[in-house]
């Protein structure tokens, strides 16, 4: 089943992130606390995602493979998923405890990961896929640790679309 395995969020950019049990998703804002609900991001206004999620069986592997600790919230993503690989997620509705949302597209490391990390190689280690995702919140709710994650649908109906084409 996938799950939240944790949660973080900070009120500005470039602070340390903050292990919190539970937040509030605001529909077409994001997390309320989070320094991009606040526009006080680092990237704020320019790139902004309104959550961003990674998995945790990434986390391990660059353990595994770069001896990096990154479960403290040193990757600076918000939500931590167990059981899904979250890039399935793209350009889907899915429910995440009472919120729903949309993956919008991956979220790829960045200089700056790399600069409020006192571990070196940290934005190496988030490349090739293990970077996560950025979402919006479609409806708002609340989201937990051990909250389930449930795919809805596919937002690109092309396929479906050709095959009603053919069909007729």
């Amino acid at each position: 089943m996938a799950q939240i395995t944790d949660l973080f969020i900070t009120g500005a950019g470039s602070e340390p992130m903050q292990s919190v049990t539970e937040v509030h998703a605001v529909a077409d804002r994001g997390l309320r606390g989070d320094r991009y609900f606040n526009g006080t991001g680092y990237y704020s206004p320019y790139d902004v995602c309104q959550i961003t999620l990674i998995a945790n069986e990434a986390i391990d592997e660059i353990d595994r493979e770069f001896g990096l600790d990154l479960t403290a919230g040193e990757h600076r993503r918000n939500v931590v998923t167990e059981g899904i690989d979250v890039h399935d997620l793209l350009k889907h509705r899915f429910r995440v405890g009472d919120a729903l949302l949309e993956g919008t597209r991956p979220r790829p490391p960045c200089a700056h990961v790399e600069q409020l990390n006192e571990q070196e190689g940290v934005a190496r280690a988030l490349k090739d896929g293990r970077g996560g995702i950025c979402a919006d919140v479609v409806e708002s709710g609340r989201i937990g640790v051990g909250d389930s994650i449930s795919d809805i649908e596919a937002m690109d109906k092309t396929a479906s679309i050709i095959e009603r084409l053919r069909s007729k």
